[in-house]
């Protein structure tokens, strides 16, 4: 397979950003409604807006330090690419929120003119479809870039650095400096992580600031309204709701869009690391070059896969179901990446001997080796979402029962979502566990990157329905807070509640595709000791006690992270509580004759959420440097494999249980549940169950796979430094 694949592959993010705004620009010229719609649609715009501005004032002092420093210790050019990622992924952010609060209120309005459900559902996923084909297009775009600029090469010299006989590094203490005489390494792998790290960084910083805007807002506007004054849900007078609408905007499209463009781009960059630091030794030429263009091809070619399914639902006409409609546009999307990886595969291996293939790349059944991984990745994917539509949505039995459990108060009810919670953990982690195992047998290390990556190689599908949630239920919103027939909240309700479950389907997927990627980051990391000349580990005698320590101290910093984001959103939530609570004091106010002071209550949550989105996220960065320079390279890898064992199935539990919770709320207030609706102690007991499932779904679980995943991208990216500096501390 030759390099001229990757221009074609280029065209085709350029035919998918055509796509993107050709919806954007059809979304902007419809209708957005009534006086008030606009008004309050201008409002909810106004403020992701200003959160957006502010975030990523603070991102890009933040970037600009970690490039300089980059291009300074690690590789001259690096810094550019990592500046490049972040940028990638902070288009997407920017893209996708501007096209959700632009659809959000022409959902509504669609809804509010037609009154049909097919015709306001195209609406939604044409919001989401900018969303979702932005984050795959965009990430591959900047990959094709990096390569093609600076090209891909086997082992070589960083530029500037003289290479020792025999690798390694070597140092000397003198007058007090140690100077860092060589090591080994290759600035490709330098530049291709470096732009990895830079989607990871901003995907961290949205993620724990868009979470907690988002959460503190939902649980104090339903502390507000539904527990302490008995108002209908997103009732315009709660002025916290409002600061809800701006914050599912602002974590379930910003902080998902870089979430997943993260995971898209660390699973093409490990593929990658792994061709050049396992296979370049082996192969040269022809087969070294298929092995890290055939990536790119896969993701291009799903890509093109996500473009016909979603355009398919655009076109077709929909009924009453939108589910069906939906999922039907993801498997055609899996469908086309599917038989787009075999094309390739066939393409990039099909005319070298199987011999060859064999003895080089360890492929046990020749060129369909690593198609039948691919295959593997996409069809887990499509699996671990299919389970977690089954725990969360409220068409299945384990939502109906934790919704008959609010009968009998928040006790039951939340003891039984937390049981259906760590039940739906195992299947999932059984289908990762067996797509790795045989993905390594068919073709190593090589084959655990390409299943990682089949997962995601329709990503552009899977985040556009999952972006359908957050419009829709934005659309509800609106409905209710600007007084619109109950017709038209029937109609957005059932949006919203299809909503809840794509979205849980989405944060499922991208718990598998973290667990995959984070997989292979470590398979990269530890191919790094071959690459750079230290002696590998041997997990025996004293060379396994740091592995061990990492380990333990990996599922600890998994608790403590998930601690320090809990305890940061409801300390927020308490305090746009306090000022929800004292505008409600005002009787004008309660009584509907003037509007709150909604920008308060953005402010607050604003200043809130960035003051505390810092620690946590350069907890990710700095425990693999600090943790690798004082305790060594085993001691990282311990911490990689601790943190990545624990938070998978946290992760899990916290995103199915949460999805659980607010769908059983959503079943009492349709009226499912014969004698208890909307109001009764049923529905009260449920709201408390949303209430801590909202942490835990679009905090804690979204966080988390971002934190391992970036934490093995830091480790892979700075083990040059990390190698470094732990030569000098054992030196001193």
């Amino acid at each position: 397979m030759s390099k001229a694949w990757l221009f074609v592959m280029l065209a085709i993010c350029v035919i998918a950003l055509a796509y993107v705004i050709y919806n954007y620009v059809v979304i902007k010229k419809m209708q957005e409604g009534t006086e008030r719609m606009v008004k309050m649609s201008a409002i909810i715009r106004e403020g992701a807006g200003v959160f957006l501005k502010k975030e990523f004032t603070t991102i890009g002092i933040v970037v600009l330090v970690i490039a300089v420093l980059l291009s300074l210790f690690i590789e001259t050019y690096s810094g550019i690419t990592y500046v490049l990622g972040a940028l990638m992924s902070s288009v997407v952010c920017i893209l996708g929120m501007k096209s959700a609060t632009y659809a959000n209120v022409r959902t509504a309005n669609v809804a509010r003119e037609s009154l049909s459900i097919g015709k306001t559902v195209k609406v939604a996923l044409a919001g989401g479809s900018v969303s979702g084909l932005s984050v795959q297009a965009l990430g591959l775009l900047g990959f094709l870039l990096v390569v093609l600029i600076s090209g891909v090469g086997p082992q070589e010299e960083i530029a500037g650095i003289t290479t020792l006989s025999g690798g390694g590094i070597q140092a000397y203490k003198g007058c007090g400096i140690v100077f860092i005489d060589a090591l080994l390494t290759n600035s490709s792998i330098m530049r291709i992580t470096a732009y990895s790290l830079g989607c990871s960084t901003v995907a961290m910083f949205n993620r724990v600031a868009g979470g907690n805007f988002t959460k503190a807002a939902d649980i104090s506007a339903d502390i507000l309204g539904k527990i302490r004054n008995d108002l209908p849900e997103d009732d315009s007078r709660v002025p916290n709701v409002i600061a809800d609408f701006i914050g599912d905007n602002v974590n379930d499209i910003a902080g998902n869009c870089s979430d997943l463009l993260e995971s898209f781009v660390a699973t093409i960059s490990a593929s990658i690391v792994v061709s050049i630091g396992l296979l370049s030794s082996q192969s040269s030429g022809a087969i070294f070059t298929s092995t890290y263009v055939f990536p790119l091809v896969v993701a291009g070619g799903g890509l093109l896969g996500c473009i016909i399914g979603l355009a398919y639902a655009q076109l077709k006409k929909m009924g009453d179901n939108p589910s069906k409609e939906l999922n039907l546009a993801t498997y055609i999307s899996a469908g086309f990446s599917i038989l787009a990886c075999g094309v390739a595969a066939l393409i990039a291996f099909g005319k070298v001997d199987a011999t060859v293939l064999k003895d080089v790349l360890g492929f046990k059944v020749g060129w369909a080796s690593p198609w039948i991984c691919a295959v593997l990745g996409i069809i887990s994917g499509v699996a671990i979402g299919a389970i977690t539509e089954y725990y969360t949505s409220d068409a299945f039995k384990p939502t109906k029962q934790i919704a008959e459990y609010a009968v009998e108060g928040e006790a039951f009810l939340v003891t039984k979502g937390d049981a259906v919670g760590s039940r739906s953990c195992l299947f999932p982690i059984v289908i990762i566990a067996v797509s790795l195992l045989i993905s390594g047998i068919l073709c190593g290390t090589y084959g655990i990157a390409i299943a990682s990556l089949g997962m995601l190689s329709f990503v552009g599908t899977t985040v556009s329905i999952d972006a359908f949630g957050p419009i829709a239920d934005n659309a509800g919103g609106l409905a209710e807070s600007c007084h619109l027939a109950p017709e038209v909240r029937v109609i957005t309700d059932k949006l919203d509640s299809v909503g809840n479950t794509t979205a849980a389907i989405g944060k499922g997927f991208a718990i598998g595709s973290a667990a995959f990627a984070t997989v292979s980051l470590i398979v990269a990391f530890i191919g790094n000791y071959a690459s750079s000349g230290i002696e590998a580990p041997s997990f025996t005698g004293m060379s396994l006690i740091p592995v061990v320590a990492g380990l333990i101290i990996g599922g600890a910093l998994i608790e403590f992270f998930s601690a320090i984001l809990t305890d940061n959103t409801i300390q927020s939530a308490k305090e746009l509580a306090n000022v929800g609570d004292r505008q409600l004091s005002d009787s004008a106010i309660l009584a509907g004759e003037k509007d709150p002071d909604y920008n308060e209550l953005v402010r607050l949550a604003t200043a809130s959420a960035l003051k505390r989105m810092l620690f946590p996220s350069i907890i990710a960065l700095a425990v693999p440097l600090v943790g690798g320079a004082v305790f060594g390279v085993n001691f990282v890898l311990g911490v990689l494999l601790g943190a990545t064992v624990v938070a998978i199935p946290r992760a899990i539990f916290m995103g199915n249980s949460g999805g659980a919770f607010d769908n059983a709320k959503k079943y009492i207030e349709q009226g499912k549940l014969l004698g208890h609706g909307k109001g009764s102690p049923a529905h009260k007991a449920a709201v408390t169950g949303d209430t801590i499932g909202d942490t835990r779904k679009d905090v804690v679980g979204v966080a988390l796979d971002i934190f391992i995943k970036m934490m093995s991208t830091v480790a892979t990216t700075l083990f040059v430094l990390i190698a470094m500096l732990s030569k000098f501390i054992g030196l001193l």
